[in-house]
């Protein structure tokens, strides 16, 4: 790759031409030898993938192995159909969306990890409910999701994309970045306003612990998605109007790296502080053990993710 910070990858865009997702595009396809055309293909069926958890997630049976979680996203869209929400229509339907297809994942459904497993609501949250919104057609949306490569090549590079190494801040807080940044772009954005808005969303998440009760990808993971998804709308909007991150979004990336390593061992994917370790937490964790801990889809135990 060109660039390994998001200063160096504005600079290219500008000296180029060309969004984040041209950039990711034709630099993915040199490093990995194989042509533009199979890169994109590649990731069109990715995109496919996400829209069908999305569904999935809306209208089928999501309730999860251990029986913690399930349908959430559904009843959101209930409440939506009867209610005024308070976010709003376009917000809630992204929280919808994000949260089914985290439930998805927890019901050992087919995902795609954005950045990972524990994050993987955010992204297809926001895309196909603006998808919905705009009309856009599918061809916009995979350009948007290798603009959201490239931010999160950076942060990976960079800092963490693992609960397990930097808390929850590295996995939603990466993911609400990269959703941030790339719908920036899929709305007219410059480059630059687009590295704002991952400075923007990062710094509000710098801390975020990972703290899953029972070592599993549901509580408070799925939640967090669908709360993800509404402020990576916000940053997105934000960078939009000309608000930008005075602290430039490479350097907040510097501290999440910094904040993660200071992170105590018991806040970052054991489920041995926070949530996890609360009176309650105690005793759905208690209960999973007596009656035998859920598998994975992989048949292995499952890894806890923020």
């Amino acid at each position: 790759m060109r660039f390994r910070t998001l200063k160096q990858l504005v600079a290219l865009c500008e000296q180029e031409g060309k969004s984040f997702g041209q950039m990711m595009l034709e630099e993915q396809a040199a490093e990995s030898g194989r042509s533009v055309e199979t890169e994109y293909a590649k990731m069109a069926e990715y995109y496919q993938i996400m829209k069908e958890a999305v569904r999935k997630g809306l209208t089928e049976d999501t309730t999860s192995r251990s029986g913690l979680t399930g349908r959430d996203a559904q009843r959101v869209v209930q409440y939506m159909e009867t209610n005024e929400a308070a976010v709003g229509d376009i917000a809630c339907e992204a929280m919808a969306n994000a949260l089914a297809v985290s439930e998805v994942n927890a019901s050992m459904g087919r995902i795609i990890a954005t950045p990972t497993a524990g994050s993987c609501g955010i992204i297809p949250g926001v895309f196909v409910s603006s998808q919905k919104r705009f009309g856009w057609d599918d061809d916009k949306l995979v350009m948007g999701l290798f603009s959201a490569g490239a931010i999160g090549y950076v942060i990976a590079n960079n800092s963490f994309v693992s609960g397990a190494e930097g808390g929850c801040q590295a996995e939603v807080g990466s993911a609400i970045g990269m959703a941030a940044g790339s719908m920036v772009e899929l709305r007219g954005g410059t480059p630059a306003q687009a590295a704002h808005a991952v400075g923007l969303a990062l710094k509000n998440t710098l801390g975020l612990i990972c703290d899953p009760v029972g070592g599993l990808v549901e509580i408070p993971c799925i939640v967090r998605n669908g709360f993800g998804a509404v402020n990576a709308l916000a940053a997105a909007d934000m960078a939009l109007a000309g608000v930008r991150s005075v602290i430039p979004s490479d350097e907040v990336i510097q501290v999440m790296l910094e904040v993660g390593s200071a992170m105590p061992e018991s806040h970052r994917e054991t489920a041995k502080g926070g949530l996890a370790q609360t009176p309650t937490g105690k005793a759905i964790m208690d209960q999973l053990y007596r009656k035998g801990k859920p598998k994975s889809s992989a048949g292995q135990e499952p890894t806890p993710s923020s």
